[in-house]
C-alpha cells in the first residue's frame, strides 16, 4: 500500500508538498521524505506528534532517545506509518528543528496501490516557495475558560520587583 500525504508548513501563503510513500515506511523515512522535499538538509532535529481534527498537539515520536525520562518516547525509527496512521488517524504534526520551530500539518489524504515503474518516496506536487525563515505561530490555549483562570495572567511591571532584595551579583 502507499499513503499520500499533504505536508504543509504553517504558514499564511500556501507552502506544501505531496508525497507518496509506502505504508510500511517509518516516520524516519517520512521525516526524510519531508526535509528533502521542502530542501532542508535533515541535519536538524525534529520531531512527528499524533494530532487530532483540530490540529492539537498529541503524543510525541521523537527522532532519538533525548534523556533519561520515566515515559518511555516512542522513536521515528521503531514506528510504522501503517501501525500508527489509517483511517481513523490521519494528522500528524512535524516540527523540525527546535530553535527555529519549522512546524508542518502533515495529513494522510490517500491510501493507494502502488504504481509500477514509481520510486518511493516520490513527489507528486509541489506549491509555493519556502520563506527564509521559520513563519512564527502562536499556541492557542485548549479552553478560554483556562485562559480567564490563569493566576499568571496579571499584567506585572519589572519595576514591582526591585524591592525584592535580589542581590545582582549572586554568583
Amino acid at each position: 500500500m502507499i499513503y499520500r500525504f499533504r505536508a504543509i508548513l504553517d504558514t499564511e501563503e500556501d507552502v506544501f508538498r505531496d508525497l507518496e510513500i509506502e505504508a510500511a515506511a517509518t516516520l524516519e523515512d517520512l521525516h526524510n521524505a519531508i526535509n528533502q522535499s521542502f530542501g532542508f538538509d535533515g541535519a536538524e532535529v525534529a520531531a512527528f506528534y499524533l494530532s487530532d481534527d483540530t490540529w492539537m498537539q498529541g503524543e510525541e515520536f521523537a527522532q532519538f532517545e533525548m534523556g533519561e525520562g520515566e515515559s518511555q518516547l516512542r522513536l521515528m525509527n521503531e514506528t510504522s506509518l501503517d501501525g500508527l496512521l489509517g483511517e481513523h488517524q490521519t494528522r500528524l504534526i512535524y516540527v523540525y528543528d527546535f530553535l527555529n520551530m519549522w512546524r508542518f500539518l502533515v495529513e494522510l489524504a490517500e491510501i493507494t496501490e502502488p504504481e509500477d515503474g514509481v520510486t518511493y518516496p516520490n513527489l507528486m506536487f509541489v506549491q509555493g516557495q519556502v520563506p527564509d525563515q521559520a513563519p512564527e505561530f502562536e499556541m492557542e490555549p485548549q479552553d478560554e475558560e483556562d485562559e480567564d483562570d490563569d493566576e499568571f495572567n496579571d499584567d506585572y511591571n519589572i519595576d514591582d520587583f526591585d524591592d525584592l532584595s535580589f542581590d545582582e551579583n549572586w554568583n
